[in-house]
């Protein structure tokens, strides 16, 4: 009788729908009147919806009587229109930029659609991708989608394992930059330390921004440091703000992983549970809107210990790190006339996690039996708070279109550790500690003016513009007891306990620091259509740090359309990125006691007494020349074709050197004068070279009255050290330097290709989506010289939707169907004591999911 009731409703609710539906037909054209085909035609307010079929028509049962559908295809400007009787017919214009639009990241121009921009540029619709597929934060999205994007969730590597690491075309995470709505997103204040990916970086953390906030990501994959300064050598990231209004869409999510490697008997872990709402309303009457977004996310541990490794357990407790993500996000415009108007967006994100450290056995001499007789496994929690904002106004006057605006963003990162102890308080020790952490703050104001002049051979667009930057960062100390040493002074070495807490000590106040720099910067950029089929684009950006001085970056491009359905296009440009205020200013020291006395291991801070006294040159920026030379094919609108070289060229490269200790031969005596028995430190002491090809092909089918896109998509690399540079007492020690060990954690931060065929069809309220992703094989060295290869492996993903109203869509599927690992090694040799490293396509196996989502 319970059951009763709510199928009762269910079929009262359909039969209304039914009994008030119609009918509706038409066709989807481009700008010359050709058949779009694969466009998709949505019933606003709806997961009622369809495609169109080779001759770009379709056919719609719609719920109310006079509906207004939306009109959208990749490469075309979005279009409403209202259905009635007869016939619709719809003409897409391609998607161009204008006033009321975010401009196509990789060009300024107001008319230039990302089908026809000389770089390439991938456009990635997340509301298509978010329904069909698993992954819940942007980063794996990505990682699944596009082949030239690299993210890597970390396990075992401290704070890293709170913030995903992600880069482009095999390049460090800090080479390339992210936008919001076209404005420069603030990095994260974190330096990857360890694991194997982003190694010495720091990096943009894109899962701050929830993926229910976000219309379309655009993937610039070209050097674009000329056009949009620093950061940005391997491309740019711009993430684009819903504004849909008059449509709530409320999501739920709920995945869990197969839980084949456990010493208990739990079938599933590592659950992951997303719940999420976006809203909109209009502002007034000329296109303004407030478009808001609440997100929450919360995943479990996974444990990855009991795996059939070589040989050897290094760690009780191993996997993925617990995560607890809130988010609110805000996009709005509001007009003032036809030719003005103001605009603000940004968001508020607080992510609290814990991270499995390496386990202290009973017999550990940093173990307290009588806190933890069968020894402990330390936690190290993150607090991690992140903001931003940005305002700014637009204006249409004389021909020109200014904006200005001003844009603030924060990242605050807590440490704290967890069931832990400081062995040298004996059993007196705490067991939880605040360990201290670290700030970066940005604030950008900036000015740009574009116009377009049409009556310049076939069209002459100019853009000028200028910004202004200020960056703070700071480090501040934990509390006491995190690092100290509590042993009475006189103990002899052989009894002294190990100090502060285990898993991670605290930072101490020798430490903590308040940093800041200020950056000025110029550019303009040019665009000129010399002919319908040859257009020429050039940009130049001279930009002035306060701590290292000047650049002059310039950029070249061009496109040419040989026929109706085949375009060649180049670039050139010189590059630079600025070696970060984290990697300026991050210092870190634990204590050690020698012959009674404390000696400082320590990472030490570029200017420090340590770098100074061995010679260490301040760090400067790095330096890029890139190239890029590719062709599109488009037949129709059912098959197209990119396929790009690329070419880039890295000088001075700021990375983690390896660990020198007091007894080196060399600069041992000067460590020991300094009182360190034990350093490494940031320096520009790599030269890169990568050659690499995208690959994009293609293709729509109509099919048994639906519709099938089918996408080859590849990314082939090859990163090579050119060079190492050493300076100062070290000069002429390369593989001491800069060792083989470190240039492989350099060289994985991709692998040498990945391929992604996927098949996406519909028809009617029934999807199914096939993806096939093969990583190739990686190469890391181990704590013993050993080469270990991660042999290549093929992901396969498997999700299934169907509308179940014409509001609610249920999606259920697998992500890694069949259940693939990485290559086992022994985890006493690891970087993070596990059977393998943090590898492309993960290591927690395979992953069962469900997907609602309801649609007003």
């Amino acid at each position: 009788m319970k059951n009763l009731v709510p199928i009762t409703i269910f079929c009262l609710a359909s039969g209304a729908a039914m009994a008030q539906s119609q009918t509706l037909t038409g066709q989807v054209l481009d700008a010359n009147g050709r058949p779009v085909v694969g466009a998709t035609v949505v019933e606003k307010g709806t997961n009622n919806g369809t495609g169109t079929d080779g001759n770009g028509r379709f056919t719609l049962r719609a719920r109310a009587q006079a509906p207004t559908l939306v009109v959208s295809s990749i490469g075309f400007a979005s279009q409403e229109v209202t259905g009635g009787n007869g016939p619709i017919r719809v003409q897409l214009a391609e998607a161009s930029t204008g006033l009321s639009e975010v401009q196509i990241v990789g060009s300024r121009s107001q008319n230039r659609s990302v089908t026809d921009s000389p770089s390439p540029v991938d456009v990635i619709d997340i509301r298509e991708v978010t329904a069909k597929t698993g992954q819940l934060d942007v980063n794996q999205l990505l990682q699944f989608v596009a082949p030239s994007f690299n993210s890597n969730r970390q396990t075992g590597s401290d704070g890293a394992d709170h913030v995903d690491p992600a880069s482009l075309r095999g390049l460090g995470p800090d080479q390339t930059l992210v936008l919001v709505n076209g404005k420069r997103q603030h990095q994260s204040a974190l330096v990857n330390l360890f694991g194997s990916r982003g190694r010495g970086n720091t990096g943009t953390d894109l899962n701050v921004i929830p993926a229910a906030s976000i219309e379309r990501i655009e993937i610039l994959r070209d050097g674009a440091a000329a056009q949009y300064g620093s950061d940005a050598i391997a491309g740019v990231i711009n993430i684009v703000l819903k504004k849909t209004t008059n449509e709530l869409t409320v999501s739920t999510n709920y995945g869990a992983y197969d839980a084949k490697y456990r010493f208990d008997d739990q079938n599933f872990d590592g659950g992951n549970f997303n719940a999420n709402a976006n809203y909109g309303v209009k502002v007034g009457e000329q296109g303004g809107y407030v478009n808001a977004t609440l997100d929450y996310n919360q995943r479990e541990h996974t444990q990855r210990a009991n795996v059939p490794a070589e040989d050897g357990i290094a760690r009780r407790e191993y996997g993925d790190p617990q995560v607890k993500n809130g988010a609110a996000y805000l996009n709005a415009k509001f007009p003032i006339n036809d030719k003005a108007q103001v605009y603000a967006f940004g968001g508020l994100n607080k992510r609290r996690g814990d991270s499995y450290a390496w386990t202290r056995f009973a017999d550990d001499d940093r173990n307290v039996p009588s806190i933890y007789p069968n020894g402990f496994d330390p936690i190290i929690t993150s607090d991690i708070w992140d903001g931003s904002a940005v305002v700014g106004a637009q204006l249409l006057a004389g021909g020109w279109n200014l904006d200005l605006s001003n844009n603030f963003g924060s990242n605050r990162f807590e440490y704290g550790v967890e069931n832990t102890l400081n062995a040298s308080l004996g059993a007196n020790s705490p067991t939880t500690f605040n360990a201290g952490g670290f700030q970066l703050q940005q604030n950008v104001v900036g000015l740009s003016a574009t116009r377009n002049y049409k009556t310049v051979l076939d069209g002459f667009n100019l853009a000028v513009g200028a910004e202004y930057r200020r960056e703070w960062y700071s480090l501040f100390a934990g509390e006491e007891a995190s690092y100290r040493n509590y042993d009475p002074a006189g103990t002899p070495d052989s009894l002294r306990r190990a100090a502060g807490s285990q898993g991670f000590p605290g930072y101490q106040p020798s430490d903590a620091i308040k940093a800041k720099r200020s950056n000025f910067g110029a550019y303009v950029d040019a665009e000129l259509n010399v002919t319908q089929q040859w257009l020429v684009a050039a940009a130049l950006r001279f930009e002035n740090y306060s701590d290292f001085g000047s650049t002059l970056n310039y950029k070249l491009a061009t496109r040419y359309n040989l026929t109706e359905f085949l375009t060649l296009r180049g670039t050139y440009s010189t590059g630079f990125r600025a070696p970060s205020l984290a990697q300026v200013n991050f210092n870190s020291t634990f204590t050690n006691f020698i012959q009674g006395q404390p000696v400082e291991v320590l990472l030490a801070r570029n200017n420090s007494a340590v770098t100074q006294k061995l010679g260490i040159p301040s760090l400067k920026q790095e330096t890029s020349n890139s190239a890029n030379i590719g062709l599109t094919s488009r037949i129709g609108s059912a098959l197209s074709l990119t396929l790009d070289g690329y070419y880039i060229k890295i000088d001075d490269r700021v990375v983690l050197t390896s660990q020198f200790s007091a007894d080196d031969p060399v600069i041992g005596p000067d460590l020991q004068a300094l009182n360190v028995g034990q350093a490494q430190f940031f320096a520009n002491a790599a030269s890169t070279k990568s050659l690499g090809l995208d690959a994009v092909l293609s293709h729509t089918l109509a099919l048994n009255g639906g519709r099938l896109n089918s996408t080859l998509a590849a990314n082939f690399n090859r990163l090579r050290i050119d060079r190492v540079q050493t300076s100062g007492r070290l000069t002429g020690r390369e593989d001491e330097f800069f060792g083989p060990r470190e240039q492989a954690f350099v060289k994985a931060s991709a692998p040498p290709s990945k391929i992604n065929l996927t098949f996406d069809y519909q028809m009617g309220r029934f999807g199914a989506l096939l993806r096939f992703v093969r990583f190739a094989d990686v190469k890391l060295i181990d704590y013993d010289g050993q080469e270990q290869v991660y042999d290549s492996r093929i992901t396969t993903d498997l999700a299934l939707s169907y509308s179940l109203t014409d509001h609610l869509q249920l999606s259920v599927g697998s992500s890694n169907l069949f259940n693939r690992y990485p290559s086992f090694f022994n985890p006493q040799v690891t970087e993070t004591g596990g059977a393998w490293d943090p590898v492309q396509m993960g290591s927690n196996g395979r992953f069962y999911f469900a997907k609602l989502q309801a649609r007003f």
